[in-house]
């Protein structure tokens, strides 16, 4: 079993996608592909994503089951931990700036 999750891609990515994956939603595609083309599915997506972001699952030997990657930009960011992957989140832009405001202010001087 495999899926793929792309957003803001190019509609061409799109179509090459829907040609080996059925796309269920909106730029969410499954199917069951084999590890040669899976990576050669990859490979399209790392060619042509432009300024989009894409997640691929697949199930797989491991302790969870299944593996991912990921490309492009996004709050989620995955990390592994004693061989277990997991999704961290990076905090809100506006967060961010928040933050570095406040580290600002505790400034003495």
């Amino acid at each position: 079993m495999l899926v793929i999750v792309v957003e803001s891609v190019p509609p061409r990515l799109r179509g090459r996608l829907a040609v080996w994956l059925v796309e269920v939603r909106a730029g969410a595609y499954v199917g069951n592909l084999s590890k040669r083309v899976r990576e050669m599915v990859w490979n399209q997506i790392e060619e042509g994503l432009g300024p989009g972001n894409a997640v691929m699952i697949w199930k797989t030997n491991t302790e969870s089951g299944f593996d991912f990657l990921t490309l492009g930009p996004n709050r989620r960011i995955p990390c592994e931990m004693d061989g277990i992957k997991f999704v961290s989140f990076l905090p809100l832009e506006q967060e961010k700036i928040e933050a570095k405001n406040d580290d600002v202010d505790d400034i003495v001087l």
